[in-house]
């Protein structure tokens, strides 16, 4: 028997991506519904597994499809090139083989992950696609590269309309995501109702220094998995109020991930933007968020 060609190859048609049970029709979502994208910077799989299992997380595991996260493998190992590639349309990748289609992907040809439900947009990125079809987009920025210090801090912000960042929302306040919700409420409620609205947070609480929401700790102890857990507890107490926010004019649709993880000693490492298993893994997940009734 002749050997298969491999794929890729003039002889072999790429394999079409499977279409995932509840993987919605995402053309019938843009235009009708609102859209929030939070990613949970720096936020480890592992941890938010755990939280989740043991009930420490009330707020997002009512959400969340069968109440757990669903595992991924992010699209990049740091904040920005994470983002760069999210809002290209390459939200984190499930961990089983793939290919997966995507919820959005800009129109290019020969991709194998844009399926029948896939928005395909005519444009650079994913924002200026939905501003493209009405969409008013705002982005609510939480680490330094949401902070428009500088022109590194200004290319992720200025993809959108509308973008807010305070130094309350940066990761050296202990009161970070709260004030994030304050505006992102401010945003919402700014948005005339005719108007779809696309929403972005960026939640800064789970990157470091984050020693600060895990009681008893202190500067000199430093960072730990135990005090990234916390921070994740403390995004959970104020998360229902965004989710309400986000759903309180029509129909909302939800993608909560992390962009990337971070290490805490594990085989030698601390941080990111390297190849490690706590930092590719992510967790990942998307759902409705209904609007109010009457």
């Amino acid at each position: 028997m002749p050997p298969r060609e491999a794929p890729g190859t003039p002889d072999s048609a790429p394999m079409p991506p499977r279409e995932a049970p509840d993987a919605p029709d995402m053309n019938a979502v843009v235009g009708s519904h609102d859209l929030l994208l939070v990613t949970l910077d720096t936020l480890r799989y592992d941890v938010a597994a755990e939280l989740a299992a043991a009930g420490r997380l009330p707020n997002l595991a009512a959400h969340l499809p069968g109440g757990r996260w669903e595992e991924r493998h992010a699209p990049g190992s740091f904040t920005y090139a994470s983002h760069q590639a999210i809002f290209a349309g390459f939200l984190p990748t499930p961990a089983a083989p793939g290919p997966h289609p995507r919820l959005f992907a800009g129109r290019f040809g020969g991709s194998e992950t844009t399926a029948g439900g896939t928005w395909v947009f005519d444009a650079p990125d994913l924002v200026a696609g939905l501003a493209a079809v009405g969409y008013r987009t705002v982005c609510v920025g939480g680490v330094g590269f949401f902070n428009r210090q500088g022109a590194l801090g200004s290319v992720l912000p200025g993809l959108f309309q509308e973008s807010h960042w305070e130094p309350e929302f940066g990761v050296a306040s202990p009161t970070s995501f709260a004030s994030q919700v304050d505006r992102a409420e401010q945003a919402v409620a700014a948005t005339p109702y005719r108007q779809p609205l696309f929403l972005f947070v960026n939640v800064s609480a789970l990157h470091q220094p984050n020693w600060f929401h895990l009681p008893g700790a202190t500067r000199e102890s430093g960072d730990t998995r135990d005090s990234h857990a916390a921070a994740l507890e403390y995004v959970d107490r104020h998360i229902g109020r965004l989710f309400a926010a986000a759903s309180s004019r029509r129909r909302c649709f939800a993608v909560v991930c992390s962009d990337h993880g971070t290490a805490y000693g594990e085989d030698g490492h601390t941080g990111h933007r390297i190849g490690h298993p706590t930092v590719w893994t992510v967790p990942y997940a998307h759902f409705f968020l209904e609007a109010p009734a009457g």
